[in-house]
Parts: C-alpha cells; structure tokens; sequence
C-alpha cells in the first residue's frame, strides 16, 4: 500500500513539474509579447486590486488617524445602518430607474448609429458625421452640463425659447422632478452613443463583404439586409457588449448627475454614487460610505454573471 501510495505521488509529482515547465517554456518563448503586456497588468494591478484591500473599511469603525490597522472592528453594523436608511433605499431605487433607461437608449442608439452609419456611401459626409458624434465623449460632464444648463435655462436656454414658441410657457426643467430623469437619459446617450458605436462599426466591417453583395445580387433590399445579415453577424458582439452593461447597472454616473442635480430633485436624482460621495466626503463617514460601495460592487458582479450565464443559454456567447 505504501509503495503504491508512493508511486501515485511520484505520478502527480511528474505531471505537475511537467504542466509547470510547459507554462514556463511558453511564457520565455512569448517574452516579449508578455513584457509589453506589463504596464497594462501593473495598472489593473495596483489601481484595480490592490483597493480591493479598502473593502475592509466598511466592517470596521474607520478612524482615519489610527488607519485600517489601528480601527476597531464594527462587524456589520454599518450594513444594518444602511438597510434602516431611508435615504439610501430612495438612492437604491433612483440608480436602477435611472440605469434601467439609461441601459435601453445606451445600449440601441449606438447600434442604431452604427447601423445608420454603415450605410452612408459619401466617404467624407460619412467621416465628417463620425468626426462630429465622437467629440462630446472629449469633453468633461462639468463642461458638458455647462452647456446643458445652458440651454434648458428657463430665461436664456434654446429649449425653452422654442416652447414659448409653440406656445408652452418656460420652465425649470433641470429643477422639475418629471423632467430630470429624462434629461440625465437623453444628455446621457447624446453624449456617449457616439463612442460606443465605435466597436459595432468595427464588427460591421469585420463581415465578410461577399455575403452583401450575393444578397443585392437575389434582390435582397437594405432594411432586409440589415436584419437578416448584419444584426445577426454582429450578434456576438452585441451580447457582449450588453453583459459589460449590466455590470454597471448600479453606477448611474457620478460626473453627470453631481453637475445637474440640485435639491429640488434629490427625491428622483439621488443615486448611489451622489449618496456614497455625500456619505463619505462631505459627511466623512468613510465606513458608511464603504458599505454601500460594498454593497454596489456585490449586486453588479451578480448581475454580469446572471446576463452571461443566460447569454451562454441562449445563444452560446459570452465573456467567459
């Protein structure tokens, strides 16, 4: 028994040293390419893991003199506090309403550019329209909601001008509650679609050509061929793109909605990140604070495995 026993050690033994050293020879022989990986791995590294240790803030009475080592331990009593908070079930309810609207128009304008884009046969008009939906991704939410502000100003804003025009009588609309969620929506795809069309349009090309042409070839008409053949090429893409989505249904925007909110629509525009931000910085409760991030981290890696285990179902496609 002991000489088998010894036999079967020797075996796992030899299997592990020769997995290793394969593991080994490949990474020598690929490195170069792994060096030029480095930055990339050290970043994620020092900013994405490395914080992972802060998590621990949110289970202990945070005392920024003594730091992490010197705090004493609170157990789940921050958790409790913030389950018995009215403030932060209203900010909980905002970010899935906000995010939930933000996901539809986010998530099919950039389709829709991309698609509509695509089609367009005049090179420069093409360039000059892809030139003009990517800039405002450039450009900071504090300068973005400058102009945004600007515009709905119930005095001086276009928005309201040409309600008078047809009308209507102007009005605050970044201070009225039935206007602000849309407004944070709309600004929101304005902004961004154009950015995120980048990849479908990189999909779109990606196809392969013949298949087109053998479709305009048998009469196929464009509004067809969009449905039959390029939707379905870049299908793959799309999940994907969706399941990243869903990992940030519980970060509405930070910059957006800090540059637009004001307290005459907190009971609609409060959002986790606008709580944690109060909670933490101007309040200082660090640990409080922690906990809802804690707590944000939680339901969003939940939420990417539950869309990518029913994107695998569906059509066997995912991130991992």
């Amino acid at each position: 028994m002991g000489s088998e026993l010894k036999s079967a050690q020797m075996i796992v033994k030899t299997v592990h040293e020769s997995g290793l050293k394969k593991v080994l020879d490949k990474i020598w022989k690929f490195k170069l390419l792994y060096l030029l990986l480095l930055p990339a791995f050290l970043w994620v590294f020092i900013f994405d893991y490395l914080p992972v240790f802060g998590i621990s803030v949110a289970f202990m009475d945070y005392n920024f003199i003594r730091g992490i080592g010197g705090s004493e331990w609170a157990g789940l009593n921050y958790f409790y506090a913030l389950f018995e908070s009215d403030m932060f079930w209203t900010a909980f309810k905002n970010t899935l309403i906000i995010n939930l609207y933000k996901m539809i128009s986010g998530f099919i304008c950039p389709i829709l550019l991309a698609l509509a884009l695509n089609e367009i046969r005049i090179k420069w008009f093409k360039k000059t329209l892809q030139t003009a939906v990517y800039l405002p991704r450039f450009v900071s939410w504090v300068v973005y909601g400058g102009i945004i502000t600007i515009l709905l100003s119930p005095e001086t804003g276009i928005v309201n001008k040409l309600i008078e025009l047809l009308g209507g009588s102007p009005a605050y609309l970044l201070a009225d509650h039935h206007y602000f969620r849309t407004i944070l929506v709309v600004t929101d795809a304005m902004k961004e679609m154009g950015w995120a069309a980048i990849i479908y349009i990189a999909a779109i090309a990606g196809l392969n050509p013949e298949v087109n042409e053998a479709a305009v070839v048998d009469g196929a008409t464009r509004f067809q061929r969009i449905i039959y053949m390029t939707l379905p090429g870049i299908s793959g893409t799309i999940v994907v793109m969706f399941i990243l989505r869903v990992g940030f249904i519980m970060s509405a925007g930070l910059d957006q909605v800090i540059n637009l909110y004001n307290p005459m629509v907190l009971q609609v525009g409060d959002i986790l990140d606008t709580y944690i931000y109060r909670v933490g910085v101007e309040q200082f409760n660090i640990s409080l604070a922690a906990a809802a991030d804690v707590i944000k981290g939680i339901i969003g890696l939940a939420m990417v495995l539950t869309a990518n285990h029913f994107a695998k179902r569906i059509n066997d496609s995912g991130i991992f």
